[in-house]
C-alpha cells in the first residue's frame, strides 16, 4: 500500500482555527505548559510532566520518529496564539492492512471547544486521502467518555469494550474501540 508517509511524510495540516505541524525543540514550554496537568494524563500512557526536561525528551522522542519517518504525532498549534495545545497522530499504521490507530491529548484550557474534533477530522481527511487507509482507529479509557463523544462526532463507530486492555498508572483500564472505514467515511461525505 502506498501511504503519504512514503511521499509527504506528515505534511502540514490547517483546518479554520488549528495548524498541526511537525514538533521543534522550541515547542518545549506549551508542551510542559498543558502536559504537567494530571487531569490531561489522566487518561494517556505518558505521566505527567515534573519539568520542561520531561517535555524535552519527549519532543527529542518524536524527532527520532520524524527522522525514521514513522508513525508520530504533530503538534496542535492553535492559530489565533500560535501555542501548541496538544498533539495528534497515528500511534501504528498496517499498510497490509491498510489501516491506523491515531491517539491525542489536549491541553484542559482547551477542553469542550470543538478543537480535538476539528483535528481528528483533519486527520481522518488525511488518513483516507492522502494515506489510501481503510480503516482508522481510535481508542479511550471507558471512563473517559469525552474522548468517545469527539470520535463519534467524527463518524467513528464504537465497535466494543476491550475489558483491561491497557495498564496505565498502576491499574489495568477497560478502553473502548472506535473505528471508521472508507466507505463510512465516503457515505458522510455525500
Amino acid at each position: 500500500m502506498q501511504n503519504a508517509f512514503d511521499t509527504a511524510y506528515m505534511p502540514e495540516l490547517r483546518t479554520p482555527r488549528l495548524r498541526l505541524r511537525k514538533l521543534a525543540m522550541r515547542d518545549a514550554a506549551d508542551i510542559y505548559r498543558y502536559g504537567r496537568d494530571p487531569e490531561v494524563a489522566r487518561h494517556v500512557l505518558w505521566d505527567a510532566y515534573r519539568s520542561v526536561g520531561e517535555a524535552r525528551s519527549y519532543l527529542r522522542y518524536m524527532l527520532r520518529k520524524y527522522r525514521a519517518r514513522e508513525p508520530a504525532s504533530w503538534g496542535i498549534e492553535y492559530a489565533q496564539t500560535g501555542e501548541i495545545i496538544g498533539t495528534i497522530g497515528f500511534m501504528w499504521i498496517q499498510s497490509d492492512n491498510a489501516s491506523a490507530e491515531v491517539g491525542y491529548s489536549l491541553g484542559r484550557d482547551y477542553w469542550n471547544r470543538g478543537l480535538m474534533t476539528e483535528a481528528l477530522r483533519a486527520v481522518i481527511d488525511f488518513g483516507f486521502g492522502r494515506m489510501n487507509l481503510n480503516r482508522i482507529e481510535a481508542q479511550h479509557e471507558t471512563d473517559n467518555p469525552a474522548s468517545g463523544a469527539v470520535m463519534r462526532k467524527c463518524g467513528m463507530c464504537r465497535e466494543g469494550t476491550l475489558r483491561q486492555r491497557l495498564y496505565n498508572k498502576g491499574r489495568y483500564v477497560d478502553v473502548d474501540l472506535y473505528a471508521i472505514l472508507r466507505s463510512d467515511y465516503r457515505a458522510a461525505r455525500k
